[in-house]
This record gives structure tokens, C-alpha cells and sequence, in this order.
């Protein structure tokens, strides 16, 4: 899987597998856990989400695979998966880079912070297409690997999701 870019295709067959996972998930979760779910959504991309991903592309080396992901998805919200697992729209990373840049990462091109989980770690995407994460709540602390590539990457949201069922 590394070094394989993502597909477009293969991404949205991921979103619609994730909404109806979603979709039983939150059909039963009062029952389990006692209380409402939150918003779990994945937000398909929009006309307006992709004029955001072209501003995004001006203003900074995107990696491809990022650019793949955003003609497709506007951004994720799943907190209640795990301890929660956001996917930021490309407004929110342009808004990111503009404040903190690139995250540096020993070996790696500068990579671009795309996501974080809900205990505030963070996920970045390198140029060479793997996704790293970062120890701490910090953009500027140790990253370490966390997916091959970001349809691993996606593959592991899908599991986690699975996981709540």
C-alpha cells in the first residue's frame, strides 16, 4: 500500500460504507451508552469545499493524495468513535498553515496537519503519502507513523467505527 496514491473512486465507495456504518451506530447508541450520540458524519464535498481545496492548493505544496481526499470529502466528524476522530475541512488547514505551517518530521518532507483526534493529536500527511501522529497535543513535539498511507489511514477510521457497533 505505500507508495500508492489515493483513489477517488475507491474513496467515495469508503464514504458511502461510512455513512451506513455511522447510520447503525447512532440508530443504537442511546441504548448503549445512555446518552445522545454527537454529530457522526462524513461531509461529501461541495462546490464551496472545493474552491476552499483550490485556495489551499495556492497556498501551500499540498500533497497530492490530500487534494484527492478533498474533491471528495468536505471533512469528517466521528466523535463519538473511540475518543473521537475529526477530518478538518481544507478552510480549517489552510487556517492551520497560515498559523502554525508545516508540521517537520524527521526524514520526511514538511507535512500538513489534516486531522486530529479527540484528545488533541494531531495527523499529518507528508509529501511521501504516509500519515503521522503526533505524541502530544502539540504541533510541535514528536510525530510518529500512524498509517502507510491515508487509505490506511481511512481503512483504520472504517475499523474504528466497526469497533463502536
Amino acid at each position: 500500500m505505500a507508495g500508492e496514491r489515493l483513489d477517488a473512486e475507491w474513496l467515495r465507495g469508503w464514504c458511502g460504507q461510512a455513512n451506513s456504518t455511522l447510520a447503525k451506530l447512532v440508530h443504537s447508541f442511546q441504548a448503549r451508552h445512555g446518552f445522545e450520540p454527537g454529530s457522526n458524519v462524513v461531509v461529501l464535498a461541495t462546490e464551496e469545499s472545493h474552491q476552499a481545496t483550490d485556495a489551499l492548493v495556492e497556498l501551500t505544496p499540498i500533497p497530492s493524495d490530500l487534494t484527492t481526499m478533498y474533491w471528495v470529502i468536505d471533512e469528517v466528524s466521528l466523535p463519538d468513535v473511540e475518543n473521537g476522530y475529526f477530518v478538518h475541512p481544507a478552510s480549517l488547514v489552510a487556517d492551520h498553515f497560515r498559523e502554525y505551517g508545516a508540521v517537520q518530521i524527521n526524514g520526511e518532507e514538511p507535512a500538513l496537519v489534516f486531522a486530529s483526534d479527540g484528545g488533541g493529536h494531531l495527523f499529518a500527511l507528508a509529501g511521501s503519502g504516509r500519515v503521522w501522529r503526533s505524541t502530544t497535543a502539540s504541533w510541535f513535539d514528536q510525530f510518529d507513523l500512524a498509517a502507510a498511507s491515508l487509505q490506511e489511514f481511512f481503512d483504520g477510521l472504517a475499523r474504528q467505527i466497526r469497533g463502536q457497533l
